[in-house]
């Protein structure tokens, strides 16, 4: 065996008789001359024709390579360089230059199967030994036979398939970066919508105050006036009877004067008796005294809300919708005095559990049904065909008004609808719905979703490229966006951003939506003639309710676990002039 060691500076002769100069009659350890300091020889193996030092003389002699070979002592070697053997493969050099990390000295140059380990020749000497370790010489035993080896193919298929698992994990780590900042971004909007939402509620009591001692001032100034006024005849009434008093005296008319004081003394008494009743009106001081209770709660409250969160590694798993059962319990007439056409209701929105506002599409109309007593109070005629509508506050409504690119706002006063003020769209808005201040509004040509603020000013447009065809009723949450597409026969979940988190497309012609309580999702399938209830994440839905007369519009109110729901039949026909109710459970 060939034992590494340091290089020489010379070169062997091509004689085995004769050296290249005076220098090299000193025999030398060749395994150790390749690499550095020269050492001089202690034996020779005549199997590797080397001469060896005395370190790589006891090494050959007990490793399981070289333990065989037939090696002399300093007395009976060659006292002349042999020719160095040429055992290794064709084709293959020892020209390994890892140096070894216990012994930097020295190249690694041998492989122990048993410990997995490469190792320098002092290693094998030291600490593995070949009566105990599978010791293999790098450039005989192993080299020869690994170039397009089996094990290099392995090696390399691993190592690209590693690559890629890493190239997945850092893809993947991103994806839940973006995510994770996307949503913070929302949680930002949340916060201030939520601040908004906290000044308004102040903004109104203010106004409260305001508009109470704005009433008692004007209290104050009326009295003042009729005291003003009252007192100014007083003082004129008083005025004239002491003129006549001082010119009757003068005169001496006294029986003219007897009756004269008579009717100043009468004087005198009424007007006593008028400013008492004009000091009677309560008039006060006034002075401000906060509320305690929203004071100290401000000052005792550390944060506006928590951040929660959830792993985004984490696999998701279908929602499984659970079994609902389900009741009819009447129905309610929506058709007015007023209306001249038959009834076509697109759209549903709940202002309160008894308040449900609909859009009656063919009337030109939006209506408010009491849902207690089933009946419509009030009817307020718009401008044109209204499709969706959404509750923007607890006193605001938005409609969509699309072959007019119109948004309407209607405002809620007594229980009367009144229109406010419009925002113009750059198409035909269709679906609306509104979540803390942001209303998502569906277009179909081009398909299209745009978040507005109350302003009307435009937030984001979410491109419907490949993802809808015909979007046509919308309902969201803090978490995401659901629309329905009767076209592509789909209803889609995205985020606010637009990503598409998933798509269900197990129905024939989805129109109207609305959330449910838990996060699944109503939809009327108008083909089918039933409700379908849809797992929040889109993977799964379940009919709730069937055989019914093409459904168009819906609407769910938590807190009575009731559907209501509107029918999109031939012109004329009785049937659509209803909205059926169904308790479920």
């Amino acid at each position: 065996m060939a034992v590494p060691g340091k290089k020489a500076s010379k070169q062997f002769s091509s004689s085995t008789t004769s050296v290249a100069s005076d220098e090299d009659l000193q025999i030398y350890c060749q395994p150790c001359d390749k690499e550095g300091p020269r050492i001089s020889a202690h034996g020779y193996c005549t199997d590797c024709k080397e001469h060896l030092c005395k370190n790589c003389f006891t090494a050959h002699k007990v490793s399981r390579l070289s333990k065989h070979h037939t090696i002399q002592d300093a007395t009976n070697m060659p006292k002349v360089l042999q020719q160095p053997s040429t055992r290794t493969h064709t084709g293959q050099s020892d020209d390994l230059t890892t140096p070894c990390p216990k012994h930097p000295q020295k190249k690694i140059k041998f492989y122990c199967n048993d410990h997995e380990k490469f190792l320098c020749i002092v290693c094998v000497t030291l600490e593995h030994e070949a009566t105990y370790c599978k010791v293999d010489y790098i450039p005989l035993d192993i080299s020869g036979d690994i170039v397009d080896s089996k094990e290099y193919q392995a090696i390399l298929n691993a190592v690209n398939t590693t690559s890629d698992k890493f190239q997945q994990i850092l893809k993947d780590v991103k994806s839940m970066a973006y995510k994770s900042n996307s949503s913070l971004r929302n949680a930002l909007t949340e916060i201030k919508n939520f601040r908004q939402e906290i000044n308004q509620i102040l903004d109104e009591l203010e106004k409260q105050a305001e508009d109470a001692a704005k009433g008692i001032e004007q209290e104050n100034n009326k009295h003042l006036k009729a005291v003003e006024t009252t007192c100014e005849d007083i003082a004129k009434s008083l005025k004239t009877s002491s003129d006549n008093i001082k010119q009757l005296n003068t005169s001496q008319q006294a029986n003219k004067l007897f009756i004269e004081l008579k009717l100043a003394e009468k004087t005198i008494q009424d007007v006593q008796r008028k400013t008492q009743q004009s000091l009677s009106y309560d008039i006060k001081e006034h002075n401000f005294q906060s509320n305690d209770v929203i004071l100290n709660f401000l000052r005792t409250e550390k944060s506006l809300g928590t951040l929660t969160h959830k792993p985004l590694n984490e696999k998701s798993q279908s929602v499984q919708i659970k079994y609902r059962q389900s009741l009819h319990e009447g129905k309610i007439c929506v058709k007015t005095s007023k209306d001249k056409s038959s009834c076509f209701i697109t759209g549903m929105t709940l202002l309160t559990s008894d308040l449900l506002i609909i859009s009656d599409r063919d009337n030109n109309a939006i209506k408010m049904v009491d849902t207690s007593s089933q009946y419509v109070f009030d009817q307020l005629q718009l401008d044109d065909r209204p499709w969706d509508i959404t509750t923007v506050t607890s006193t605001k409504l938005a409609v969509t008004l699309p072959d007019i690119q119109t948004i309407q706002f209607i405002s809620i006063s007594s229980n009367q609808l009144k229109k406010k003020h419009t925002v113009k769209v750059d198409g035909q808005c269709y679906g609306i719905n509104c979540y803390q201040g942001k209303l998502v509004v569906s277009f179909r040509t081009p398909a299209k979703l745009q978040v507005f603020d109350m302003n009307g000013t435009l937030l984001t447009t979410i491109d419907g490229k490949n993802i809808f065809e015909c979007p046509d009723n919308i309902t969201c949450n803090k978490s995401s966006i659901h629309v329905s597409d009767r076209d592509m026969n789909t209803v889609t979940k995205l985020n606010w951003q637009g990503d598409v988190l998933g798509c269900y497309s197990g129905m024939s012609y989805p129109t109207g939506m609305s959330l449910s309580d838990d996060g699944t999702v109503f939809v009327c399938d108008m083909w089918r003639n039933v409700i379908e209830e849809i797992s929040g994440d889109c993977s799964t839905g379940q009919v709730v309710l069937h055989d019914l007369e093409t459904p168009r519009a819906v609407c769910w109110c938590k807190e009575t676990k009731k559907l209501y729901y509107s029918c999109d039949t031939i012109s004329g026909d009785t049937y659509n002039i209803f909205l059926h109710i169904y308790k479920l459970s």
